[in-house]
C-alpha cells in the first residue's frame, strides 16, 4: 500500500472530510515521524510495532569486483519490531487462509 492509497482509504472511512485535509494531516505525521528519528528517539505505536534507528559502524569494505579496500563512513539503518496485536492479527490471517 502507498502514499495515495492511504489516503483514498481515509477519504473513503471519513467522506466529511476533504482529500487535502487528511493529505495534510498524513504529511505531518509522516514528518513528525522522520523528525523524531533523526533527533535519535524510537517510535511506539501501541498494537502496531517500533521503529528505532540503528548505527552501522564505519569500518574497511572491499569491492568485490576489484579486490579494493574502500573506507564505509558511520550509516543509519531502521530497525522494526513488530507489536504483538498485529502479529497476532497476521498470524489469524495465515490460519485462516
Amino acid at each position: 500500500m502507498n502514499k495515495s492509497e492511504i489516503v483514498e482509504t481515509l477519504q473513503l472511512k471519513y467522506p466529511k472530510i476533504k482529500l487535502d485535509e487528511i493529505e495534510l494531516i498524513f504529511n505531518i505525521l509522516i514528518k513528525n515521524i522522520s523528525d523524531s528519528l533523526k533527533g535519535g528517539k524510537n517510535i511506539e505505536i501501541r498494537g502496531f510495532g517500533t521503529i528505532a534507528k540503528k548505527t552501522n559502524k564505519e569500518k574497511y569494505v572491499r569491492n568485490p569486483k576489484t579486490n579494493e579496500k574502500i573506507f564505509k563512513n558511520e550509516t543509519f539503518k531502521l530497525h522494526f519490531k513488530i507489536g504483538k496485536t498485529l502479529h497476532k492479527r497476521l498470524n489469524e490471517l495465515k490460519n485462516n487462509e
